[in-house]
């Protein structure tokens, strides 16, 4: 070390008391530290033990022995909070003096303070709720477990890297509601903890002749000074997802609980916090956050006048931990690693994970320290809380002596050099909070932030009408209306204030500016509690366009959007949104889905196969807005989906059925359910549409004698009669996320008076026998979905055995004319004077009756027709057998696919499958003339 200079010789000379030179390590740190000083003239013995025991790095191993060998048996509260005072000063002195005299390093130093704190905060608790106990009875859950008060330490405390004379910010929490045991009275574990807590406080904070343990600061805790002092692990879990604000995300990155490492609560407060501070996706909202806050420290040291502020000022120690945490904030969802509360670990990880220069991070690490020095010796002068670098000469001298430096202006060169390094990182890295008067938005911010004005929205909209812009201006205001009325909460009222006006700035130029903005609003208002949904489309404007194209082009797809908001992270990956999964990906993506769920978990099971549906329905009428799948493909990949859906479904009806009542006996162990699904209608034709159900029928192999072989045995039919009942609840079972698909089974034999579910014996039986004309149109459509392929060979026969059989040509054409007719009366002609393109005349329904129709009538000199189920496929082969000219199958596809495209597009829409009756007249005549040919209708 340096020589003293000669006033601090002076100094030390004053306050020196015996036989102590120049030569002596006291001498020197008397001449530095005047809270030393004061402190060894008070407790001589102090100075004994120094001398006796001189202090070492690592001595904070035995902080807990040596205030455990102070304690007395029935302390007072009065005599805890003596013990708690002198221990604490005692312990600083020490490491005032190895600080001092550089024989701990500033990293050995802020672990003393910190483990010194922390053992203290504990002691504190631990007696305050032994006392409490005896006083109230022992808080307990409802299962008779008691409860403990956690402490959660924030900001430096938490990092490990307390400073000299830090304050202590703090959170209390308690794990389980309950009652407490055991006292005169039974109290509520609320009114335990609030007492405890004020207790708590007061052992600690309350000044006495031997001054205070620790100031502390509850602020932090949920709505700081106006909210419980204590709350629950459900409480904390509610407040943080629904209300929490983006500085209190900031500030839980600190977090850590107090003495309790190993715990079973540290993991369960871990995981509580983890999705409120860290993301799962890159969270670039970070970024602006620590801006604006940092924005907000820099005006409030102008304010108050602050400078040479090591703390707050340009390429302060906060600049280096907002550096350090920008990263933990957006990539420590991905990176656990940065998980850390230690600023110096999350440096570490940085630097590893290659996210700052080699250079940069160095220069970070080796500033930081420098300030943190700087800092800790500042305040071990005189024991006060403070960070602004001394005016006098005589403090002046010290800091510069304890830094190594001969002078003053030494060290503010070395100083001015350190902090200006880590403000050019700073504002790399994060900038300044300036805004751009260019940008777009602005012209649209006193539009969301003021009452909106009607001669502003005119000159933003000159493209819209009058009334269009009426229309915008009231739903504006009643969007406006509806959120003042909702709990938003300030992080979200920010994300608001935020996001409207780049909303407001994509909507207003648009033709279709009135109708847009209400859909979006209806997203918004949605997710207006969830400040991260808002923060995402502030920080992803890639999202906010997607969301706002969307929503545009589909109330169906808004509505679905609002009310699942799980969908919106779709909007993340233009990639994924855009290009619905491979036909034979479907299954697979289902089952890794699926895979992280339990299988044992059926609630979640359940639901997880709702929120699969909506995720890839929405990416398919993003494909179909977006024009990058014709209606053939979206119809296909819609009956993909449902495929899919619906092995799963079937396969999860069988394992429960199977660990219910065992398997049926005349299935062996390599066999499958020996159970089919058949699809008919939209589902078997492959022209499923995003509001269509499925029409099933359950057939299986099961002979009349078998039973099943699990403990609870049945017949084997009754078995499969409960699989399918389960199935269908699968389908319909209304969660979060709504029903999977409405199921309709009236096609099965003798309709609703039939059996549920029926042998393949008994099917052929029906169809050869009894089944209707109108059945074996259906069957037309009919294909197996699930089962193995024997099971489908089976009915594949059985379907082309019907279909095949010979039938008298004007028996057939009046049966089916009959029909027709049978269903305009019931269903056409509902809209006049609009035209129905599915019910009404030379509609779908036409068209595919025509189909049928040919397929009966031919399939016994033209098996093939039998081969597909799809109407286009079947015009196809009709073709190709002559059967109808090139041209009239092309114009008969031509027009249903023209008219189907129509209804998906409607559908999108939201609206019914009704047009003007003056639209498709050429395709409308098409179908009836072709009509008059085959199937007169005079």
């Amino acid at each position: 070390m340096l020589p003293l200079p000669l006033a601090l010789t002076h100094q030390a000379e004053s306050r020196v008391q015996g036989q102590i030179t120049s030569a002596d390590p006291l001498f020197n740190v008397l001449a530095f530290s005047d809270f030393v000083a004061d402190n060894l003239q008070q407790h001589p013995e102090w100075q004994q033990r120094l001398l006796g025991s001189p202090p070492y790095a690592q001595e904070w191993q035995q902080y807990r022995q040596w205030l455990e060998d102070q304690r007395t048996p029935a302390e007072t509260e009065a005599q805890v909070m003596r013990r708690l005072r002198l221990f604490r000063r005692e312990m600083l002195v020490r490491i005032a003096w190895m600080q001092t005299l550089m024989l701990s390093t500033t990293e050995q130093t802020l672990q003393q303070l910190s483990v010194l704190a922390e053992l203290l905060i504990s002691a504190a608790r631990d007696w305050c709720w032994q006392q409490c106990c005896q006083e109230m009875g022992t808080p307990c859950n409802a299962q008779g477990e008691a409860q403990p008060l956690l402490i959660l330490g924030m900001g430096k405390l938490g990092g490990g890297e307390l400073n000299f004379s830090s304050d202590i910010d703090l959170i209390f929490a308690w794990p389980e509601n309950g009652v407490t045991q055991g006292g005169r009275r039974e109290w509520d574990n609320a009114q335990f903890f609030m007492r405890m807590g004020q207790r708590l406080i007061k052992l600690l904070d309350q000044p006495t002749i031997d001054g205070f343990v620790y100031r502390v600061d509850m602020r932090l805790r949920p709505f700081g000074d106006s909210g419980p002092l204590v709350m629950s692990f459900a409480a904390l879990e509610d407040y943080y997802q629904e209300q929490g604000r983006e500085w209190e995300r900031y500030a839980m990155v600190k977090a850590r609980l107090m003495g309790e490492e190993q715990s079973s609560y540290h993991e369960s407060l871990r995981q509580l916090f983890r999705p409120f501070i860290y993301r799962r996706y890159i969270d670039f909202s970070a970024i602006q956050s620590l801006r604006t806050m940092k924005g907000k420290i820099h005006r409030e040291v102008r304010r108050r006048g602050l400078k040479n502020n090591i703390k707050l000022g340009a390429g302060g120690i906060r600049e280096c931990e907002f550096i350090v945490q920008v990263f933990q904030l957006i990539r420590g969802g991905r990176e656990r690693s940065l998980q850390s509360q230690s600023f110096l670990e999350a440096l570490t990880s940085i630097a590893t994970l290659g996210l700052l220069p080699t250079e940069q991070a160095q220069a970070l690490h080796s500033g930081y320290l420098f300030l943190r020095r700087i800092e800790n010796l500042l305040q071990s002068i005189g024991d006060q809380q403070t960070q602004t670098l001394p005016e006098d000469d005589l403090n002046r001298q010290r800091l510069a002596w304890a830094m190594g430096r001969e002078q003053w202006p030494d060290l503010v060169i070395d100083l001015e050099q350190v902090m200006g390094v880590i403000h050019a990182i700073f504002v790399e890295l994060i900038g300044e909070e300036e805004s751009s008067p260019e940008q777009p938005e602005n012209h649209y911010q006193h539009l969301w932030l003021e009452a909106p004005d009607p001669e502003e929205l005119a000159l933003l909209t000159p493209q819209l009408s009058a009334d269009q812009q009426q229309q915008l201006l009231a739903s504006l205001q009643h969007f406006q209306h509806d959120i003042n009325r909702r709990t938003v909460g300030p992080r979200g009222r920010q994300a608001l204030d935020q996001l409207l006006p780049v909303i407001l700035a994509h909507v207003c130029p648009r033709l279709d500016a009135a109708v847009t903005f209400s859909r979006l609003a209806e997203v918004l208002l949605s997710v207006a509690s969830r400040s991260t949904y808002l923060e995402l489309f502030i920080q992803y404007p890639g999202a906010l366009h997607h969301l706002v194209r969307l929503c545009a082009a589909s109330p169906m797809v808004a509505t679905q959007l609002a009310r699942h908001p799980l969908l919106l992270d779709e909007l993340l990956d233009p990639q994924t949104l855009y290009q619905p999964a491979p036909n034979n990906s479907y299954r697979e993506e289902l089952r890794e889905y699926l895979l992280r769920i339990p299988q044992e978990d059926e609630e979640q099971q359940v639901e997880a196969l709702r929120q699969f549906k909506l995720t890839q329905q929405l990416r398919i009428a993003a494909a179909d807005i977006a024009g990058t799948l014709p209606v053939m493909k979206v119809s296909d990949h819609l009956t993909w989906l449902a495929e899919a859906l619906l092995e799963v479904v079937v396969w999860q009806a069988w394992q429960l059925m199977v660990q219910r009542y065992g398997r049926p006996n005349h299935l062996t162990e390599q066999q499958g359910p020996g159970f089919a699904v058949v699809g008919y209608g939209k589902l078997g034709g492959w022209e499923l549409g995003y509001r269509s159900d499925l029409d099933l029928v359950f057939l299986h192999d099961c002979p009349p004698d078998a039973v099943t072989t699990g403990e609870r045995s049945i017949e084997g039919r009754q078995f499969y009669l409960k699989m399918a009942q389960r199935i269908i609840h699968l389908f319909s079972t209304r969660t979060a996320s709504g029903i999977l698909y409405e199921v309709d089974a009236r096609l099965r034999p003798s309709g609703s008076a039939g059996m549920l579910v029926t042998t393949f014996e008994a099917f052929a039986d029906y169809q050869r026998r009894e089944a209707w004309t109108w059945e074996h149109q259906a069957l037309v459509r009919a294909r197996t979905v699930v089962g193995d392929r024997g099971l489908d060979e089976k009915f594949t026969q059985i379907r082309q055995a019907i279909l095949c059989q010979s039938r008298d040509d004007h028996a057939l054409a009046t049966e089916v004319m009959q029909m027709r007719e049978k269903m305009l009366k019931h269903l056409g002609n509902k809209h006049l004077p609009m035209w129905d393109i599915k019910a009404d005349l030379g509609g779908i329904t036409d068209i595919e009756f025509l189909a049928q129709y040919w397929v009966l009538r031919f399939a016994a000199d033209y098996p093939d027709l039998t081969r597909w189920t799809d109407n286009v496929r079947i015009f196809d082969i009709l073709a190709q057998r002559s059967l109808l000219t090139e041209h009239q199958a092309q114009a008969l596809t031509h027009a249903y696919i023209t008219l189907r495209d129509t209804l998906h597009h409607l559908a999108l829409q939201g609206e019914n499958g009704v047009v003007d009756n003056k639209t498709f007249l050429i395709e409308r005549a098409l179908t009836q003339d072709t009509w008059q040919q085959w199937l007169s209708r005079e």
